[in-house]
């Protein structure tokens, strides 16, 4: 597998996973801006030409905020996602960003134990922040 930038040729199959893995997903041309946005960086794993997993954040000053990660159904369970996470950390430290923070679904113990073992802490709860419905965590990491 390799890891690239995001660009627009990965949309389609980006917007298959969300579909696939998220209750709100975002679409297609949700994630078009960030594709040419100088704040946004997004990796994407690609196996052949089969997007299999990715994720980014938005740079804010010295701050990082994760969006959404995924990794593709069939992948799971096979450190994808640790791997996409550790890369996405590397890239945020290369660029100066002193510290990153998201949001994960209460109810996501796979999520949550993956963050905790880069050592993202919680620090606060949004309530009923995914579907007007389920709570999300507030998670910070200081590089």
């Amino acid at each position: 597998m390799r890891f690239e930038s995001l660009s627009y040729d990965h949309l389609p199959q980006i917007a298959a996973i969300e579909a696939a893995t998220f209750a709100s997903p975002w679409t297609e041309n949700m994630f078009k801006p960030d594709v040419e946005d100088a704040n946004a960086y997004y990796v994407v794993g690609v196996e052949a030409e089969e997007v299999v997993c990715y994720g980014g954040f938005h740079k804010v000053l010295d701050e990082a905020q994760m969006a959404n990660i995924a990794v593709k159904e069939k992948y799971r369970g096979k450190g994808l996602g640790k791997m996409l996470v550790k890369k996405l950390l590397e890239l945020a430290k290369s660029i100066g960003v002193k510290s990153v923070t998201l949001e994960v679904r209460a109810d996501n113990a796979v999520g949550i134990r993956l963050y905790e073992s880069f050592g993202f802490r919680t620090e606060g709860v949004r309530r009923k922040y995914y579907e007007n419905e389920h709570d999300a965590l507030i998670m910070w990491l200081n590089l």
